[in-house]
């Protein structure tokens, strides 16, 4: 998400960093390249107006032509203008009411709303300890009864049964008779959609609005259809009390607009992002930290909590301490580091949260280091002898040719293997163990703990 945006944002910033001194055309010149990258972005034209005229108040005053570093400090204000534009700060789901609470999941066909009611099911049972029940009023779509009960299953949901033949109130009024006999904390209500907004699909969710009195109505979005979810998103809250949205597919989303537009348009706030298929992708949407990732500063807050979510944190702790031990960190030890990012979303998500490091979109290493080169690597050690991965020196000629037979490869991809683990090698080293936490670690001490790397929390003033 963002790829495009933070690209030009990036090469913007770069040529102001290094100036000592900017006058008003450098500033102009900036900011016109600024609103040429948003609009690129597919961000709706008034909220690209609105964000300009502010970021155009701050940046031509006093507070940047004074500063000691320019630059830096109109970066500044341009990430606190994206936050401000996204709403200030993450906003919780509100669940402080008699139970259930119940959570109406609005939206147009085909946004991932009976996904993301299962992937919600899954946070609010992990991480806030709740019992769910989800029930689908879907009573049009073929199958989508079912489609929730699969994924109810998979995500440990009490699944409340419906069928196509009963009207969608009756089902509502049952499914919550039903939660709270069964003393359930949250009750999740998945409503029918259509291909477009109209009278018919209003007027029922409107009802079952009514009927539930939700403590939460959320709009799920297809984040990919960029100004088109946030006018979409302006219709539903018309409509209907929204109390938030949800942005879904925004892993293939390259633009970003629709982040960019549904709070100032809507007025509504986004409470979460849906970034991948895996029933664990659903994360809180967070405006401080988009922004960073906006600009090419990276999310390490973010990564730090899905290390510390889904990663083996004793098998990271057993690594840190056999190389802090001075032990040598071996190709058994890199197929547990590539397990664990795959587990964690795979490279692209990971990538997407680390900050632009100088060099490293350069690096042919780097570039390979995509989801289908990982699953290859771990083939081609799984084919190797024990002996093999704990002494990765004994890997001559003829024992590359038997390892790339068994794995379905070629020798050259077991020497860019060897390459990659030299590089490992000597991270784990620079970084004192721990693997992925270690350089997580590394990372957040050099932001100081917060968002944003040295120098960019703008420069003294005069």
């Amino acid at each position: 998400m963002f790829e495009n945006l933070s690209k030009r944002l990036s090469d913007t910033v770069n040529r102001l960093r290094g100036r000592g001194r900017l006058s008003e055309g450098n500033i102009r010149e900036a900011l016109r390249e600024v609103r040429i990258a948003l609009l690129e972005a597919d961000v709706a034209l008034p909220v690209v107006q609105a964000l300009m005229e502010r970021v155009k108040a701050r940046a031509v005053g006093q507070e940047v032509l004074q500063s000691l570093t320019p630059g830096q400090t109109l970066i500044k204000i341009v990430r606190d203008e994206l936050v401000a534009v996204m709403g200030s700060q993450n906003e919780e789901l509100n669940l402080n009411c008699p139970a259930p609470a119940v959570v109406l999941m609005a939206g147009l066909q085909g946004s991932g709303k009976t996904t993301t009611t299962a992937k919600l099911a899954k946070l609010l049972h992990e991480r806030r300890k709740k019992k769910v029940m989800v029930v689908s009023c879907d009573v049009y779509r073929p199958a989508a009864i079912e489609q929730l009960k699969t994924v109810a299953a998979q995500v440990g949901a009490e699944w409340f049964p419906s069928t196509p033949e009963q009207k969608p109130l009756a089902i509502a009024r049952a499914a919550l008779d039903a939660a709270r006999k069964q003393l359930i904390d949250v009750l999740i209500v998945d409503t029918a959609g259509r291909l477009a907004i109209d009278e018919a699909m209003m007027a029922e969710v409107a009802e079952l609005n009514q009927v539930l009195s939700p403590i939460e109505t959320l709009f799920v979005v297809d984040s990919m259809t960029g100004q088109d979810a946030a006018n979409t998103a302006k219709a539903f809250a018309d409509a209907l009390p929204l109390t938030g949205v949800i942005l879904t597919k925004t892993d293939g989303d390259a633009r970003g607009g629709a982040a960019l537009s549904v709070r100032y348009l809507t007025g509504r706030p986004i409470k979460f992002l849906g970034a991948g298929e895996k029933m664990d992708a659903l994360e809180p949407f967070h405006p401080d930290r988009v922004a960073s990732r906006i600009l090419g500063m990276g999310d390490v807050l973010s990564l730090i909590e899905d290390v510390t979510r889904k990663a083996d944190q004793d098998s990271m702790e057993k690594l840190a301490a056999k190389v802090t031990s001075g032990k040598r960190f071996d190709l058994n030890d890199m197929r547990e580091q590539l397990l664990q990012m795959q587990n964690m979303g795979g490279m692209a998500q990971l990538m997407d949260k680390l900050p632009m490091m100088p060099k490293v979109g350069d690096s042919a290493a780097a570039g390979a280091m995509g989801d289908k080169e990982m699953r290859k690597m771990v083939a081609i050690i799984n084919s190797m002898t024990p002996k093999e991965r704990r002494f990765p020196d004994l890997l001559n000629g003829s024992r590359k040719v038997r390892v790339a037979r068994g794995s379905g490869t070629h020798p050259s991809d077991i020497n860019r293997l060897m390459k990659q683990y030299m590089m490992m090698e000597k991270m784990m080293k620079k970084m004192s163990g721990g693997g992925i936490k270690g350089m997580l670690r590394a990372l957040k001490g050099g932001m100081g703990g917060g968002g944003m790397p040295p120098g960019l929390g703008g420069g003294p003033r005069r």
